[in-house]
């Protein structure tokens, strides 16, 4: 009797622990979102549905509870690195030259010395990391390839370029830029439901095929 009751309050305290970890995670990521659309980096309801997307892709592909709730970060935030970029590049209206493609590049490795940098983002922080690397070991920063690279940056990686590729150059690349496993996936529910979302960003399906 005394074990349990001696036990009580310690589970209630790692339950109020949990409960003020969960309040803190969702505050950062508000943040850093608010922060996100101070730059104008378009984020928001059509972020928010990709995010939304990239769960189930990770639910449907058996990822565990924890490393959901790093997807569901990484997804959210993986952009954040691109603060860390001049406007004159995010912003230009031509293509990049070699120099600020290069520094265009750095984005995945800001986002990640950021988020690393916080108690319990630290995962997250890698999966923002390695968010552009191909599927065929061409991407960067760090040139992984097919399973070296996270399941959850190669999640990240699909549903994240759908906003600027669509269906059409999604399947074209997929296997060399995107794990096809992911984009089949991906493209399941995603095209049934893309309408919709191409219209909270005020853009048009038509447009994006």
């Amino acid at each position: 009797m005394d074990s349990i009751l001696h036990g009580t309050p310690d589970s209630l305290r790692i339950k109020q622990v949990e409960e003020q970890f969960s309040a803190l995670r969702s505050s950062v990521i508000c943040a850093f979102n608010q922060l996100l659309d101070l730059k104008d980096l378009n984020t928001g309801v059509h972020s928010t549905r990709l995010a939304e997307w990239g769960m189930r892709v990770g639910q449907e592909l058996g990822l565990e509870e924890p490393e959901l709730q790093n997807l569901e970060v990484a997804a959210l935030l993986h952009d954040i690195g691109k603060v860390g970029i001049p406007d004159s590049i995010l912003k230009k209206p031509g293509r990049l030259d070699e120099d600020e493609y290069a520094l265009m590049k750095k984005h995945p490795e800001y986002g990640w010395a950021v988020l690393r940098m916080l108690p319990g983002f630290e995962r997250a922080a890698l999966h923002i990391l390695h968010h552009h690397e191909n599927f065929d070991g061409k991407g960067y920063p760090a040139g992984l390839k097919e399973q070296e690279i996270p399941l959850v940056s190669r999640i990240v990686s699909v549903t994240d370029a759908f906003d600027a590729m669509a269906i059409r150059r999604l399947i074209l690349a997929s296997g060399t830029q995107f794990d096809p496993v992911v984009v089949q996936c991906f493209l399941s529910f995603a095209q049934a439901e893309m309408a919709t979302v191409f219209a909270a960003a005020g853009t048009s399906v038509s447009s994006a095929l």
